[in-house]
């Protein structure tokens, strides 16, 4: 079943410039020159293996026998991972070889094949001017093995946030309940834009909160109440939205606008506490990087009114109720007096407190009333 689908799996991709052409198959061996016959002195080879992405190099020696020495200075089987000869991402030693069965086993490879964390893996061979008798060399064998990104992990970047599958050459991501896979195929992040508030009282937090809050994440806010009001901002404890030592909040933060106040950006450890905003419409922005476990923020919100003054009215005429100060929503009743009716409207600007007035369906925020007597 694993060599019907080499041709698919392992393209023939050249790469240039190797002391040894590469080998790209998903399985395949090699051996040291000469083999199984002794092989020659100074002698320096590399072979470069490259299977496909979503899968790990296992390397196995079926024969081992080279000259043994200390610390295998003389020949040698050098095994790195990753950094082939074309590759510029460097390398890391797997291990040194030399000896075999027979003389020095603990320097030979055990009995266990070699795996590597990563799809490319080089194999160096190398031999010294002389030897004192005849070693026969090696025969190494490779294959492709899926790798489990799932329990093996893989770079932070590329891991899932949520949920992790596996399949053969690869992985997929998917979200939990109520998230949504973000285009990079590996963040879950919420739908949280164009959340309208019009309660005069309410509170409102980051996603998730307590817990932290999701990746790569945009979430706009609006507090909408009645004209007249005026929104206060309280930001509780904890408050925590990742930041930078030096620059203001570059990775997450919140901003606040009412009308034509700007609030924040806020970020860091330390809540931005009480904001008034002197207006009735308040839009909130909280944006997210791709990184980071910060809890967030909760917010609670009030609405206050500005105190109006008596309506204005005719000098024959009252008001009911008559108040020093009125609030906003208040309503208030304007009478002639006995022997007078209302013969004209005016229409004045008057201050923003929506105060309404009784009288011929008038609204008292927008218009002025002037009463004359009934007789001549």
């Amino acid at each position: 079943i694993f060599g019907s689908r080499t041709a698919l799996l392992c393209p023939q991709v050249l790469w240039p410039g190797l002391v040894w052409p590469p080998l790209l198959m998903c399985y395949n061996n090699f051996q040291s020159p000469n083999f199984p016959a002794t092989y020659p002195d100074n002698m320096h080879h590399r072979w470069d293996i490259r299977v496909p992405d979503g899968f790990r190099v296992r390397l196995d020696f079926s024969h081992f026998d080279l000259e043994p020495s200390d610390m295998c200075q003389c020949d040698y089987i050098r095994v790195e991972a990753g950094g082939g000869a074309s590759d510029v991402g460097g390398s890391s030693i797997m291990g040194v070889f030399c000896g075999g069965k027979s003389q020095d086993p603990d320097s030979a490879p055990g009995p266990e094949p070699l795996g590597a964390s990563g799809n490319i893996v080089s194999v160096v061979f190398s031999s010294d001017f002389s030897n004192q008798q005849n070693f026969s060399g090696f025969q190494a064998h490779y294959s492709a093995v899926d790798m489990d990104e799932c329990v093996e992990g893989v770079d932070e970047n590329d891991a899932c946030d949520h949920l992790c599958h596996n399949y053969v050459g690869g992985f997929y991501c998917s979200c939990r309940l109520g998230y949504l896979l973000h285009p990079d195929k590996r963040t879950c992040t919420v739908e949280c834009s164009g959340l309208v508030f019009s309660e005069r009282v309410g509170s409102l937090s980051s996603p998730n909160f307590p817990s932290p809050y999701p990746k790569r994440t945009e979430c706009s806010y609006v507090i909408q109440v009645s004209p007249g009001l005026k929104l206060r901002l309280h930001f509780g404890d904890p408050f925590d939205v990742e930041d930078h030592p030096q620059t203001l909040c570059p990775y997450d933060f919140i901003k606040i606008r009412a009308a034509s106040k700007e609030f924040g950006p806020f970020c860091g450890g330390k809540s931005p506490g009480v904001i008034q905003t002197d207006s009735n419409i308040v839009a909130i922005l909280f944006h997210s990087d791709h990184s980071g476990e910060n809890v967030g923020w909760r917010m609670t919100y009030t609405s206050e009114g500005s105190q109006c003054t008596s309506p204005v009215h005719g000098a024959n005429a009252t008001v009911s109720p008559l108040q020093p100060e009125y609030s906003p929503g208040d309503r208030v009743r304007v009478s002639c007096l006995p022997g007078f009716m209302l013969i004209k409207v005016m229409s004045l600007p008057l201050s923003p407190c929506p105060l309404s007035i009784h009288l011929s369906q008038l609204s008292f925020h927008s218009i002025s009333l002037v009463a004359g007597p009934t007789g001549s």
